[in-house]
């Protein structure tokens, strides 16, 4: 699998999908696949922040039986070294001696990462001094925010934290408050706490359903919302935030006011080149995929 499959940088940086369809069709419950765009500035990787850099995180999905498949970090290597193209490009940049590493991989994947970067959105330019980049309505739901705290959570360049160092995340329970009536009809329907969150990374009970705060830099785009990807509109999941974190009901203007200011997050999406992937002349490298799933369904009964 590559890690296009889930994150098309073609398109918004993610699949478009609540879940992603891994290794053989297999589901990659219980998370939607974020965003790779901006992920470069998240303090910490994945929901439940259990990687503190994107070569962390870049390690994961490659040898994850569902996601990517990889059986382990020295298959990928071998198979990588096999591919002429590669061994080439490798030592360009890494030098003679050992070019092809697991480390070297990532490091090279994390690198492209922190090029995903998406400025001059219209509300960076009504910070600059453009007061004509964003509407009344936007103006005002930047208003609505500001007075409803959500800038407690969502603070900072991104959105996504009051300043947290790198390495360290900034994370929030969701939802904080379940047994709201509005909420609790909400949780029901998007199964908003079956995921255990962060407690599956500390094993704390104070961790049971916190995950990083997400972003909000091109949240337009980057429907279904919520970890399980449960939301389809940003208008629901503006109603959903409300009642589960602050413990309001809104109004219809307040909801679209607030959708037009984060309609304003929207940055330019850097140019992207499809590359002409390395071949293999006059052979190929054979996979056994029946044997891969029959792995699968050994690894699925364990």
């Amino acid at each position: 699998m590559s890690c296009e499959t889930c994150h098309n940088v073609m398109g918004n940086g993610s699949d478009g999908l609540p879940l992603s369809f891994g290794v053989l069709g297999r589901v990659d419950t219980p998370r939607h696949a974020p965003s790779v765009f901006n992920a470069a500035f998240n303090t910490v990787q994945f929901w439940d922040g259990r990687a503190d850099s994107l070569e962390a995180q870049a390690k994961g999905p490659i040898l994850n039986h569902v996601e990517m498949g990889m059986p382990n970090a020295a298959d990928l290597v071998k198979r990588l070294q096999e591919i002429p193209g590669y061994r080439d490009e490798f030592r360009k940049v890494f030098g003679d001696k050992d070019p092809i590493t697991f480390d070297h991989v990532v490091e090279a994947i994390a690198t492209y990462e922190r090029t995903l970067v998406t400025p001059n959105s219209p509300y960076d330019r009504y910070i600059k001094g453009d007061k004509a980049a964003l509407s009344s309505s936007a103006i005002e739901g930047m208003k609505t925010i500001r007075s409803f705290g959500c800038e407690s959570c969502h603070a900072g360049p991104m959105f996504d934290n009051p300043g947290t160092p790198m390495g360290t995340g900034w994370f929030q329970k969701f939802p904080v408050q379940p047994h709201n009536p509005v909420c609790a009809k909400y949780v029901q329907k998007y199964h908003l706490m079956d995921d255990p969150g962060r407690f599956d990374v500390t094993h704390k009970a104070a961790d049971m359903h916190v995950f990083k705060v997400p972003g909000w830099r091109n949240v337009a785009l980057e429907a279904p919302y919520f970890q399980n990807g449960s939301v389809r509109t940003l208008q629901t999941a503006v109603r959903v935030m409300a009642a589960c974190q602050l413990g309001l009901t809104v109004t219809d203007k307040q909801v679209n006011d607030i959708v037009s200011f984060l309609d304003s997050l929207t940055g330019k999406f850097p140019k992207e080149t499809m590359p002409i992937l390395p071949e293999t002349p006059n052979t190929t490298i054979m996979m056994n995929v029946s044997q891969l799933q029959q792995d699968a369904v050994k690894s699925e009964k364990k």
